[in-house]
């Protein structure tokens, strides 16, 4: 209704506060997918100062409510096929019901993804032209620059070859405002103030995996002519699963938090962090956490990993990270580990790690 009445708005204004108001019982939601809409419109409107109640941002549902869609299956079958399925799809339940329990997660992503009438082959273009209202191209194509990885929006400029004004960050925020991407702007450890660069994250998987392996192909899916080998079958799905599986942990922190002994301590920071190094020979080497939470006593550095085998060359590579942040005084460092996938013994015994979680345990199963 309000993409297609330019006086929608006004006429709610108008009837709330002629008549609707008066209802003391009345209550009027106003929901959509055309978020952007919504905040332009509504939320951000002078119009309706004071006439706001709530504003509600439906997100992804968390870990354990994704796994209920396997129902008493959830017991029999490999965890694999679970979390194969949420790097593909995340926790949008539109696409959580079209999963059949009895089925491999090959099999449900190859009548999901690469048939001609499946859900993930055709919900893109559906979705993007519906959540995204204005430059739908452009903003289209700042999405696909978050494809490989988190971009600042002077990267993602600089990759377009245009200028570096507010254009891309605009896009952005319509793209973080359609749940698509995420803002990781964390704060520095060194310091404790705010990042000045803002980096972006695609944070739903679906729309990773269908810019990497649906729409390249989608025109020999509409010919029923792909044929689906499976997963390990894609090019560089290794790399695509572990920024899904990083995804699903930093998207779905809040549940993590609980398992870092943690307990009693306020927050002040949970995000990505990166520091690039320098060019010089004696300047610092850069430095990636997956995931840095910041308390006002501590650092807490989780690593994030799906790999078939962990072994112990990943206590090595986290020394190095921590080694190079100099810590505040008075501020502790601890260093946790989400994994999936076979961790050697040595690893737990070392006894390096403050809390090795894994995955399962934020599935709940």
């Amino acid at each position: 209704m309000g993409r297609y009445d330019e006086l929608f708005a006004d006429s709610i204004k108008i009837a709330w506060d002629n008549m609707w108001k008066k209802h003391d019982r009345l209550i009027l939601v106003l929901c959509g997918s055309v978020s952007s809409w919504i905040k332009e419109n509504i939320v951000d409107s002078a119009a309706f100062v004071g006439r706001r109640s709530c504003d509600l941002v439906v997100r992804e549902l968390p870990l354990k409510e994704c796994v209920k869609f396997w129902g008493r299956e959830v017991d029999r079958i490999d965890l694999k096929e679970i979390v194969d399925v949420l790097s593909v799809t995340g926790g949008v339940p539109r696409y959580l019901e079209e999963v059949n329990p009895r089925l491999s997660a090959g099999e449900n992503i190859r009548r999901m993804a690469f048939s001609h009438d499946g859900v993930l082959r055709n919900d893109f273009d559906e979705m993007f032209n519906d959540v995204i209202t204005r430059q739908q191209d452009f903003t289209a194509k700042v999405l696909r620059c978050l494809v490989d990885g988190p971009r600042t929006a002077v990267e993602v400029a600089r990759q377009l070859k245009i200028g570096k004004g507010g254009r891309v960050s605009d896009a952005m925020e319509r793209l973080a405002e359609a749940g698509l991407v995420m803002s990781d702007r964390g704060k520095n450890p060194e310091t404790g103030e705010e990042l000045r660069e803002n980096r972006y994250r695609m944070s739903d998987n679906y729309c990773r995996f269908y810019l990497k392996f649906i729409e390249p192909v989608k025109a020999v899916i509409d010919r029923d002519e792909y044929e689906f080998a499976g997963l390990d079958a894609l090019e560089n799905m290794d790399a695509v699963m572990g920024l899904a599986f990083e995804n699903l942990v930093v998207n779905n922190y809040h549940e993590l938090v609980p398992h870092l002994h943690l307990k009693g301590s306020v927050i002040t920071s949970a995000a990505p962090y990166l520091r690039r190094g320098s060019n010089s020979p004696r300047g610092r080497k850069g430095c990636q956490v997956d995931l840095l939470i910041q308390t006002r006593k501590a650092l807490c550095f989780v690593e994030v990993k799906r790999k078939k085998e962990i072994g112990r060359s990943i206590i090595d590579e986290m020394s190095g990270k921590v080694a190079s942040v100099k810590r505040p005084c008075g501020m502790s460092a601890f260093v946790s580990l989400v994994y999936f996938g076979t961790l050697s013994p040595v690893v737990a015994a070392d006894g390096y790690f403050s809390a090795i979680i894994p995955f399962r345990k934020l599935l709940g199963v």
